[in-house]
Formats: structure tokens, sequence, C-alpha cells
């Protein structure tokens, strides 16, 4: 079971590479996976008071693989952004990776995935809201090695978050 000191953190080249698509045959690893993923990302919420939706890569997990619990446990393999709507929004975003820092980017409203499932069962969704939205993107940015870091708007768009009480 990996925990939060397996976490790869800001800097480590492996958070910039590229995953590889899951493969039907990896579908017995992912339960572990995706265990992993949720113990990682409780220990976030206990420690950080934030976290809904974690990247396999974020724990050396080189695999096309999402996780996200917002209202629900929810496992996207695969994912493929089909559309992005051109209305954009702002937002003060986190990662895991750099827990204490927040950075100013600028996200799609809306937009639609395509990916399978932990049952590798095809699914479209359009995402309409903005916060599942931005989440999304910003978990399917980790699957192509990209950082919020490399989306900030401008030079002045990170800042400490604050200490939790």
């Amino acid at each position: 079971m990996k925990h939060l000191a397996d976490l790869l953190l800001l800097g480590d080249p492996r958070l910039y590479e590229t995953c590889e698509p899951v493969l039907e045959s990896d579908l017995p690893l992912v339960p572990a996976w995706v265990a992993d993923l949720h113990n990682v990302m409780e220990e976030i919420r206990a420690k950080y008071q934030f976290g809904r939706g974690i990247a396999a890569p974020q724990l050396g997990i080189l695999k096309r693989l999402i996780y996200l619990n917002v209202d629900r446990p929810q496992v996207i393999i695969n994912p493929e952004l089909i559309t992005a709507s051109d209305e954009m929004d702002e937002l003060w975003d986190d990662c895991m990776s750099f827990p204490n820092l927040l950075v100013h980017v600028r996200r799609h409203r809306s937009l639609t995935l395509s990916y399978r499932d932990e049952n590798w069962q095809p699914h479209t969704w359009t995402i309409t809201n903005w916060h599942l939205s931005e989440l999304v993107q910003h978990e399917y940015d980790h699957l192509n090695g990209v950082l919020c870091t490399m989306r900030a708007i401008d030079a002045q768009s990170f800042r400490w978050r604050p200490t939790p009480a």
C-alpha cells in the first residue's frame, strides 16, 4: 500500500513524462493502483484539507489513470479530451505534488471526455460543472506530463496556501 511519502513532489522528473495507456491486460493491476491512489488522497485530505482527484503518475505509476472522489469514487482509464469549450475561467489551482503552493491558471469552462471505467466499459462524459471541469483538466494534464505551474497565467501567479488551522 502506498502512502503520502510515496507521492512524487514538484521537481521529480517522472511528473513531466507522458503516460502510457492502460492496456486491457493491465486490468488485474487497476484495483491495487486505485487503492493506492485512494489511500494517498485520504492522507492528503487529512493533512492539508483538500483533494478531490489524483492521477496515477503522482505515485510513479506512469499509466493513463485518474481517480476522482467528489461525490463518489470514480476511476477514469485512458481519457481522451474530445472537446473543450472556448469559454475559459480562472482559478487558484492546487496540487497534491506541491500542497503548499497555489497557481493562478485558466481552464476551459466545460468539456467532453471519453474514457474507460475499471470494468473496461467505454463512456463519454460531458462536464458542464465548472468545478468538475477544472479538476478533470488538472488530472488529465498530469497524464501528459503537464503541471499547473506550467499553465500559470503570468509570473505573479503563485502564492502560498494558508496553513490549515
